[in-house]
């Protein structure tokens, strides 16, 4: 067998799909889930699993180094809600290596793109060299084009291009990737709480429905991480808001199991397009 691949997994299917592909290539898998984020369904199909904290850096780096891993991959959400909760320190319970990495002063911020490149430069500290996932499994990234049965209309184009511009700003501030507007007016801006919330709000505020979400790329997208993905439940989500066109950007957006994806859009008369 060759050298193996690190994959440190968080929520959703995209770990799993990536995990199968590998096996399909015949690649050597070393996956550390993270606890309460990855699916127990990936033990079965990477050669070495391990579990750890959401805040056990340090273990992490100790699991990947023991199976002489030199090269991993990034692969599903950590919801950062949960980490506002009251006593984080005492349910997280960080390791020594985490905490020197949360309290260094030279890090400006702590968004997105600010932890994660800080992960980054940890992990290569070690020896260890973050790659895209996608570079091993492309198909994933949606193509260009309209990908349901039914087209939008001349309103709806009018609001996925007032979205458009609207989400790449807000990519570039690394604030969120979506925002969902109705007659060019924004109903909801993603942050923290991840797009299927955004989603829901959106739906509170705008009862009668027929809004319009669009999710793109940061100006910025590092394709390690942190890559806009869609799936059955942001389609599920956008029926139960009553929201009725999907605006996703073409060739840097994750279209997770794609014909059953559609499938349901369609049967909800629902329109997802790729530009």
């Amino acid at each position: 067998m060759g050298e193996p691949v690190g994959l440190l997994a968080g929520w959703g299917r995209f770990p799993i799909l990536f995990a199968e592909k590998a096996r399909a290539l015949g690649l050597p898998v070393v996956c550390v889930g993270i606890r309460h984020e990855a699916s127990p369904d990936l033990i079965p199909l990477v050669d070495k699993f391990y579990w750890t904290g959401v805040a056990k850096l340090g273990r992490t780096i100790r699991c990947f180094r023991k199976e002489k891993v030199r090269h991993m991959v990034m692969a599903g959400k950590v919801h950062k809600v949960a980490m506002n909760r009251p006593w984080r320190f005492f349910r997280y319970w960080p390791d020594w290596r985490f905490i020197r990495f949360w309290l260094n002063r030279a890090r400006r911020d702590n968004k997105d793109d600010s932890l994660l490149l800080g992960f980054v430069e940890e992990f290569a500290r070690d020896g260890i060299q973050v790659a895209s996932a996608l570079d091993f499994c492309p198909e994933l990234l949606v193509r260009t084009g309209l990908l349901t049965r039914r087209a939008p209309s001349a309103k709806e184009e009018e609001d996925i291009q007032f979205g458009w511009e609207l989400a790449k700003e807000m990519g570039r501030l690394d604030v969120g990737q979506s925002v969902a507007v109705k007659e060019k007016a924004v109903l909801a801006v993603e942050a923290i709480e991840g797009t299927d919330q955004a989603i829901a709000r959106a739906g509170q505020l705008c009862p009668r429905g027929g809004f319009v979400v669009v999710k793109v790329a940061k100006p910025q997208q590092d394709m390690r991480f942190d890559v806009p993905t869609i799936g059955a439940s942001t389609i599920e989500t956008l029926h139960n808001a009553g929201g009725k066109v999907l605006a996703v950007e073409a060739g840097k957006t994750i279209l997770i199991d794609e014909a059953e994806t559609m499938a349901l859009a369609d049967r909800y008369g629902i329109t997802v397009v790729a530009r």
